[in-house]
């Protein structure tokens, strides 16, 4: 299991625990505004900008193993319309909830694995380092499960029009003639038998070059 990297205290999306203590049962509550990190959410299709406002609201819980962080974070996103290709914006609210372990967990009464128990959930685990926590990796998750893989305008957006690519909304009686293809193919074939009566009429033999009759 690794530990966190070296955690910036500056950065806003750290948090320091240490005024909540490491008595089990005690609680803080934090709200604070800040600036979204980059890509935050789904690439090239809708995510909260680069530095957008992201407030949060956190309660810090201290147990046996470390902090439970339960949480809300609140942002505008911004995409564009599958359906239409507009831009758009849309009120985002994840909850989310982690686990961060104290290091020395294992030291104040866990019962320790044996090497190879339960590998993929110790890698999975986040912790505290230095009493800090980094909740950038859970606000992304949050933030991702919370947008919609195909966001729309609006639940009833007719799209665009497959003939020629126009905004339905902007035009609710737009609409082509539709021309069934089997129908075309008789409209050609009535030309030609058209054609030919023409011929006759002129007095030459479908087809015949009136040099060839002279």
């Amino acid at each position: 299991m690794a530990l966190n990297a070296r955690l910036d205290h500056r950065n806003p999306l750290v948090f320091d625990t240490h005024e909540l203590g490491r008595r089990p049962g005690a609680l803080q509550r934090l709200t604070r505004t800040v600036d979204a990190p980059k890509d935050f959410g789904i690439k090239e299709v809708i995510g909260v900008p680069e530095g957008a406002p992201l407030e949060l609201e956190l309660r810090l819980e201290s147990v046996m193993e470390g902090v439970l962080v339960t949480g809300t974070a609140r942002a505008t996103a911004e995409g564009e319309c599958v359906r239409c290709l507009e831009p758009l914006q849309l009120d985002v609210e994840a909850e989310f909830q982690e686990m961060f372990s104290y290091p020395d967990a294992d030291d104040r009464g866990r019962v320790i694995a044996e090497p190879g128990d339960d590998a993929e959930d110790d890698e999975d685990r986040l912790f505290l380092e230095d009493g800090l926590f980094d909740l950038e990796p859970v606000l992304r998750d949050a933030v991702v499960l919370a947008l919609p893989m195909q966001p729309v305008c609006r639940e009833d957006c007719p799209g665009l029009c497959a003939e020629c690519g126009a905004r339905l909304a902007d035009d609710p009686d737009h609409h082509h003639d539709a021309v069934d293809i089997r129908w075309a193919a008789l409209q050609g074939l009535a030309d030609t038998m058209s054609d030919g009566e023409k011929d006759e009429m002129s007095g030459a033999e479908p087809g015949v070059d009136e040099k060839q009759e002279k």
